[in-house]
Formats: structure tokens, C-alpha cells, sequence
């Protein structure tokens, strides 16, 4: 399922970590915003991963799952750049 992941973490450090573990992920589709096609099992792992290192009085994380009909239905304007499901995940 694709599923949108946007952040908003107030430290550099923090910041950099959710960053760098979101592209094991997905991909970038703007700075703070991931598109990551994921099943259950990957998504609890992400979301356990993240949890680790945002701080949850200062920082805010977003997941966004989107049904196949509902990413299907997606459109954007701009220099938008999507990605799509790939064959096999890099973790």
C-alpha cells in the first residue's frame, strides 16, 4: 500500500536521522514528505524505527495509507516527481 509519511522534527540531528530512515524507505517527494509502498510488517517497522527518534513533545510525524483506488486517483501539479511500487525493497 502506499503510504505518505510527512514530518516536522524541531532538531537538526533528530531531523537528519527520520531523514535518513525514511529513504530506506521510500522515496523524497519533497523535503519533509516520503510516498513509501510498504506492507503491514514494513510499516510497523518503520513506524517503530521513527518512534525511536523523534522526541514526541517536540516533534510530529505523519502516516497517511492510501488504498490502491484512492494512490491510483492521485494527481499533482508542478515539478512533482512520483514514484511508484517497486519490485523489491532495499531495508
Amino acid at each position: 500500500m502506499l503510504i505518505v509519511v510527512c514530518y516536522d522534527v524541531a532538531d537538526d540531528q533528530r531531523r537528519a536521522r527520520v531523514s535518513n530512515e525514511l529513504e530506506n524507505f521510500g522515496t523524497r517527494v519533497q523535503y519533509s514528505v516520503f510516498e513509501c509502498y510498504l506492507d503491514e510488517s514494513e510499516l510497523q517497522e518503520l513506524s517503530e524505527r521513527l518512534a525511536g527518534i523523534i522526541q514526541e513533545q517536540e516533534d510530529r510525524l505523519g502516516y497517511y495509507l492510501l488504498c490502491p483506488k484512492d494512490a491510483q486517483d492521485m494527481f499533482a501539479e508542478g515539478r512533482y516527481v512520483s514514484s511508484r511500487d517497486p519490485d523489491y525493497h532495499v531495508i
